[in-house]
């Protein structure tokens, strides 16, 4: 999900949050072509499709084995399982 998350970058997971376009989500994609589970991800919601499923997008769309819509299609929107949050701490005292 670069430039927006790096690797090894904390953020809050945040199950039963109801998604919405714009928002980053944790989503269990579909079995790869050998029928292979793969790991949950975080991608882009961008939209919801009028059948109910859902348009996920990573945000770095030229990396190389990226897996998003534009690969497997819009997802079943039950496979988003959280919002993520990118928290913005604070320093105690900063006065911010």
């Amino acid at each position: 999900m670069e430039p927006t998350l790096t690797d090894g970058q904390l953020i809050l997971i945040r199950y039963g949050a109801r998604a919405r376009p714009g928002a980053l989500v944790v989503v269990a994609l579909p079995p790869d072509a050998m029928g292979q589970t793969r790991p949950l991800a975080v991608k882009r919601l961008t939209r919801y499709e009028a059948d109910g499923r859902a348009w996920i997008e990573s945000d770095n769309q030229s990396a190389s084995g990226r897996v998003d819509s534009w690969t497997v299609g819009p997802v079943p929107a039950d496979s988003i399982v959280a919002v993520a949050l990118i928290p913005r701490w604070r320093r105690r005292g900063s006065g911010h």
